[in-house]
């Protein structure tokens, strides 16, 4: 029987690159949220669940602000905006940097405007020395005296984390279980799949091109054996894009591949049967029905 009495709904938010979605896997446990080095990784929102003591904590982990230059951007900001509304509190998560900028005055505003409690994390405490949160506490502090807390952690070694969850224990409710129990996330197995790969692309590809594509999985289903067939599509913008992507006789697209479905592997706990191609969708960033086909809606 489940010891979950009370619940407590929680927006990640901040600019991109800062570390939700690191912060997102580690307080849950497992990787639920992919990562890489590249802004504007995470595309969609993300329900990250962690169930601790009587409390179920839900981590609504976002992609991060940032100024749109397509109907995929504009999306994305619109998801931000969207999961700072009906929460119980906010997450503003910030680097150690004595400054605050565009995107993190205006979720403040957009937080201060939903009058909802927010704590300030401030994030990879572990690459500064703790005399520089000062200047960080000071700036953020005259900016808005409105945090309920201010907390460093690092989400890469895990300090502070205890105390962060303890803190947003204080806005837990009396409610019923969201999610059930061994639920990490809301996301269905065949999305994680598809956003496995994409992080494989992050990981392998430079510049511009691996923001440029997107991954639909057009074929996930189990055999009697307990194989997975997986087959994925990757669409790119520019012919030049597909040569890239699928590298000198193949070799490219076999790494990523390859590297994708270890995780799938990992991820589902059973064999993966992974199929690959690439396609071209000229500017289908800036498509707005290509980009709701593709499962970017915010309806």
């Amino acid at each position: 029987m489940s010891t979950i009495k009370k619940t407590a709904m929680v927006t990640v938010c901040g600019r991109p690159n800062v570390g939700k979605s690191s912060l997102t896997n580690t307080l849950v446990g497992e990787k639920v949220a992919i990562v890489s080095n590249k802004a504007q990784t995470t595309r969609n929102r993300i329900y990250g669940v962690v169930n601790r003591g009587d409390t179920q904590f839900v981590l609504l982990d976002t992609p991060g602000l940032h100024r749109p230059k397509s109907a995929l951007g504009d999306y994305m900001v619109k998801v931000i905006t969207a999961s700072l509304s009906d929460v119980d509190c906010a997450l503003l998560l910030v680097e150690p940097i004595p400054h605050v900028g565009g995107p993190e005055k205006a979720l403040i505003d957009r937080i201060r405007e939903e009058q909802i409690p927010c704590i300030l994390c401030i994030n990879k405490i572990d690459t500064v020395e703790v005399a520089a949160l000062l200047p960080v506490i000071a700036a953020y502090s005259e900016v808005w005296d409105g945090f309920d807390a201010i907390i460093p952690i690092s989400a890469h070694t895990g300090s502070g984390l205890d105390d962060l969850m303890k803190e947003l224990g204080k806005y837990a409710a009396e409610g019923p279980q969201l999610f059930p129990d061994g639920a990490t996330s809301d996301q269905p197995e065949r999305q994680v799949m598809g956003e496995l790969l994409r992080e494989k692309l992050l990981l392998c590809l430079d510049k511009e091109i691996p923001h440029g594509t997107a991954v639909e999985i057009t074929k996930f289903s189990e055999r009697d054996t307990g194989v997975i067939d997986v087959e994925a599509t990757i669409y790119c913008e520019k012919a030049s894009h597909k040569g890239i992507i699928i590298g000198r006789q193949g070799a490219m697209l076999k790494k990523i591949s390859s590297l994708a479905r270890h995780d799938m592997e990992k991820f589902m706990g059973a064999k993966i049967y992974l199929e690959t191609w690439v396609k071209v969708k000229e500017n289908w960033r800036d498509n707005v029905n290509y980009v709701r086909s593709l499962g970017y809606r915010d309806d």
